[in-house]
């Protein structure tokens, strides 16, 4: 029975795409690349694209980067992520670290098991913290559970501290640069958390920084159970294959170096300029339909976070001011969307009748782990054909409106495929950045909203201590806000200074200019 019923499902797929193939005869046949190396098809048919734009200088730029010439003009850096899954190619120095940061992966693992960790509990945010959320999701569930914090909300803080249980967990520390205020004041609140529950931290605590950051520097001082090194070449949302998104997924039992396989697979096919590379069918996307929305629409539970994933790759990388030649272009290109079927109920009557400023991304994977196991709902039809068929379905009905679509369908989600679909969008990332003209690896904007932030606090710290000038320059909608929350805040807030301050926080308190970085240092030798 189980055998002829995997038959009928195996046929039912195929009957499935033999129709979306019929459905797609009027649209352009040129535009899909089938890959069985990779498991991978892409199919841009129902785009409607025009020829392909002059991509040949955007390849020559793309494998200078990969030579270790400088690709982030602005910061005067190289750009190395795609050396971490093809050590080869990186210079013998790096070569070696990364193969280091493999083996020190590989110990801290049989650490874990010898050690009885049952769970982890990362800290992190942007890049930090998105990969390994993706990882452990698409990949999982792993042989430990994991929680996140990711933010600088109190509510947050305290419904995952509540939940950990120090004596059996890791902490795993993650900033690039070691000073990230966020993370910074997660690890405040999570050594408290240690210390409440008389559990000793620094030898269930793990950084994962830069060498000679201030984390770093605070790890060694407290005697923390391990340190691992990120490269300054590495960027966050491009880091998922560093000890960032490796570390915990080996400690989740996952087969990280399949992900790693997957990914240099996927770098070696789309490093060619010719008609079979998957990447440039999406940089054509880009290219010709920009100024539309990419609507990620993943017909996989396990990939729920993609969408959230490619916001911050596509839209921190693309969206950009000016080009590298200073010329203001004010480019960008908008990401959202969520997982089938589940958001066909929130976004399929607006894509269907609402304005046509976007174009949609489906996401399919064929084989599910545990679609075998999956029940007969109708006479001869499972749940897991539902879920093939309402992407179908709905692709179908996008087309039927004059809505365009591309689809992306992989063999299955496992470390493999996951490596793939990561890689392939990196790749165009680069190679459509390149195109346009624009710097893919740095972020102004994020660093600017930062600075502002810091100015807010610093006005915020005067109206708290009544220091009614600072408000004056400032705007008063911003003014009324902070009024709001202080006066909400008053009757819990404790002091902000105990008597027995320390000279170097008087000072903190009295400079109300300090930037959030410095602020780090000053909020005390929590942060070493």
């Amino acid at each position: 029975m189980p055998q002829a019923f995997n038959s009928r499902n195996a046929r039912f797929i195929w009957a499935a795409i033999g129709a979306l193939a019929d459905d797609a005869a009027h649209c352009d046949a040129d535009t899909i690349v089938r890959s069985k190396s990779l498991g991978l098809t892409v199919d841009a048919r129902r785009l409607q694209l025009p020829s392909a734009p002059p991509l040949q200088e955007a390849f020559e730029s793309m494998a200078a980067l990969e030579r270790g010439e400088v690709a982030n003009p602005d910061e005067g850096r190289q750009v190395g992520h795609y050396w971490l899954r093809d050590p080869g190619l990186a210079p013998e120095e790096i070569r070696e670290e990364i193969y280091s940061s493999w083996a020190q992966i590989d110990y801290l693992t049989r650490e874990a098991s010898a050690r009885n960790v049952t769970s982890l509990l990362l800290l992190g945010i942007g890049g930090s913290a998105l990969g390994p959320q993706l990882l452990s999701e698409a990949l999982g569930p792993g042989s430990r559970r994991i929680a996140f914090l990711d933010n600088t909300d109190p509510d947050g803080f305290h419904m995952v501290l509540s939940t950990i249980e120090p004596a059996s967990t890791w902490v795993l520390v993650m900033s690039k640069s070691g000073g990230t205020v966020e993370t910074r004041n997660a690890l405040i609140e999570t050594k408290a958390h240690f210390r409440s529950r008389g559990v000793d931290f620094a030898s269930r605590s793990l950084a994962v920084t830069c060498a000679g950051s201030r984390l770093d520097q605070m790890a060694i001082k407290e005697n923390w159970r391990d340190r691992l090194h990120l490269w300054e070449f590495v960027g966050g949302r491009t880091s998922w294959a560093s000890v960032v998104g490796l570390l915990p997924a080996a400690l989740l039992g996952m087969d990280w170096r399949s992900l790693l396989r997957g990914a240099a697979a996927c770098d070696a096919s789309t490093r060619v300029a010719d008609a079979e590379n998957p990447a440039t069918l999406l940089v054509r996307a880009w290219h010709s339909l920009a100024g539309r929305a990419m609507v990620v629409l993943p017909y996989r539970d396990r990939l729920q976070l993609f969408g959230r994933y490619l916001q911050q790759l596509v839209m921190e990388s693309l969206g950009k001011a000016r080009d590298v030649q200073g010329t203001l272009v004010n480019h960008g290109l908008t990401v959202y969307g969520n997982k089938g079927s589940t958001d066909q109920h929130a976004l399929l009557q607006q894509l269907l009748d609402g304005p046509d400023d976007y174009f949609a991304v489906f996401v399919a994977a064929l084989e599910g782990a545990h679609d075998k196991e999956s029940k007969e709902v109708e006479t001869g039809v499972t749940s897991s054909d539902y879920l093939l068929a309402f992407l179908i379905g709905t692709r179908r009905a996008l087309t039927a409106a004059g809505r365009r679509s591309l689809t992306i369908t992989l063999q299955r989600v496992d470390a493999f495929h996951l490596g793939v679909l990561l890689a392939l969008f990196e790749r165009a990332v680069g190679l459509y950045a390149a195109l346009i003209g624009v710097n893919a690896y740095n972020q102004p904007a994020v660093e600017s909203g930062k600075r502002a932030a810091s100015r807010v606090l610093a006005l915020m710290l005067n109206l708290r201590d009544n220091v009614t000038s600072a408000a004056s320059d400032a705007d008063q909608d911003d003014v009324e806000m902070l009024r709001e929350y202080l006066a909400l805040q008053q009757s819990e807030r404790k002091p902000s200074l105990p008597t027995h301050a320390t000279p170097q926080l008087q000072a903190c308190k009295r400079n109300r200019t300090e930037s959030l970085s410095s602020q780090a240092l000053c909020d005390g030798s929590e942060t070493g």
